[in-house]
């Protein structure tokens, strides 16, 4: 029998040099407060009179022209549901509501995915099964519900690699099919329903990334999103943004619309795990992000619900996780974003004459380390102790831990 903990635990907060009493208290969820752009619900009910009309006149429109019986992600747009207003006010809304620049941009997609074979991309083997993973991959969703896509160019670094992705005109053209395959299957995750989860997050990671050598696929990646996907992104989240990324954003800037940008979220190398956890639960955050998340989680069904909590600087955390019967075995999770601080775990007995063991020992987890994962089975009641220090450190750091517990199946 598992048990998870999806209940509050008791916390021991410890500040140096003077230790505070212990104190429970509850994990709450990290409750988004961004000034972000606030989405459109799709409701036609909602839109201004004016939008109204340009929505029925782009309908007629499209009627009238050689695209009327066409579909998009497998909606019929003139099929008058609710599925088809929402991809039509996508791309009224990325023209601010002009029907014939509107139009133009929806007769120039359908040509473009036609052309592309975009409908059924998503099924094709390009060949790029190591990429997958590690420089575009959907994973999880946000704490709104929109899946998230992230992207990380740093491998291109390395001269070998970025000859074998972009060394040609021919590669470049495969690489940029496999990146909208990408996004395509992150599409097929969205409701296209009034109300309901119409966009995604895209995460980039901007660390080692070759500002120079990527130029070109950067400005023809970023022209086919904005050119065939209007209004499919709800937060672009720039992680481990180096310095001289000014320099880079002021090239692709001019080809950005003003809406987009305002989608745009920063954050600093460093503070990736901070960052994310506003917008995304820990479970459902990678690993080398200060989350939870493996590749292989998807094979054991939904994430385990992870518990956040955070360590100020000077303060030390004591988990304590109780009520643990003999013979069973516990599993466990635990990362502090950026760590380098102490970690430890030790499993006390009930028993006053029992003495505590020491499950792992003091360490000194490094800012680049991944989250911990070990289990343990007890050989008596007790409880799991896991410490993190940050009693060295004036920086507040964001964590998150989980747990099962699996009783002892032996008949005694």
């Amino acid at each position: 029998m598992d048990s998870s903990s999806l209940s509050p635990t008791p916390f021991d907060h410890q500040k140096t040099p003077i230790a505070e009493p212990k104190k429970s208290f509850i994990t709450s969820l990290i409750t988004l407060r961004s000034n972000r752009f606030k989405e459109d619900t799709y409701f036609v009910s909602e839109l201004k009179p004016s939008e109204q009309k340009s929505l029925q006149e782009l309908k007629t429109k499209l009627a009238a022209s050689s695209f009327g019986a066409s579909s998009m992600w497998g909606v019929q747009l003139l099929g008058g549901d609710d599925k088809a207003d929402v991809i039509l006010l996508k791309f009224l809304r990325a023209r601010d509501f002009k029907v014939s620049d509107s139009l133009r941009m929806l007769e120039k997609c359908l040509e473009w995915r036609e052309e592309f074979k975009a409908e059924k991309l998503t099924e094709e083997d390009l060949g790029f099964k190591d990429l997958e993973g590690t420089v575009a991959y959907m994973r999880g969703y946000d704490k709104e519900g929109h899946p998230v896509c992230y992207n990380a160019y740093g491998v291109f670094k390395e001269r070998d690699m970025y000859e074998r992705v972009f060394g040609d005109e021919e590669k470049l053209n495969k690489f940029l099919r496999w990146r909208v395959q990408v996004l395509e299957r992150g599409v097929k995750m969205l409701h296209f329903k009034p109300g309901g989860v119409n966009s995604i997050i895209q995460v980039t990671d901007l660390k080692d990334m070759p500002k120079r050598e990527l130029r070109v696929a950067s400005n023809q990646i970023l022209s086919l999103f904005q050119d065939n996907y209007p209004e499919m992104v709800a937060t672009k989240i720039f992680i481990n943004v180096p310095w001289y990324f000014s320099v880079i954003y002021s090239m692709f800037s001019p080809f950005l619309t003003h809406r987009t940008k305002s989608k745009f979220v920063m954050s600093k190398e460093g503070n990736a795990a901070e960052t994310l956890y506003k917008y995304i639960r820990p479970e459902d955050i990678p690993v080398q992000y200060g989350g939870l998340s493996r590749p292989t989680d998807s094979q054991n069904g939904p994430p385990k619900p992870a518990s956040e909590f955070s360590i100020k600087g000077g303060e030390k955390v004591n988990i304590q996780i109780e009520g643990i019967e003999g013979g069973a075995t516990i599993t466990w999770d635990i990362v502090v974003g950026g760590w380098d601080l102490e970690y430890t775990a030790e499993f006390v007995p009930n028993a006053e004459d029992s003495y505590a063991i020491v499950v792992e020992k003091p360490r000194k987890m490094k800012a680049t380390d991944e989250a911990v994962c070990n289990s343990f089975t007890t050989g008596e009641a007790g409880k799991l102790i896991l410490s993190v220090d940050n009693t060295l450190s004036r920086k507040k750091k964001v964590a998150a831990y989980r747990y099962t517990v699996r009783k002892s199946t032996t008949v005694v």
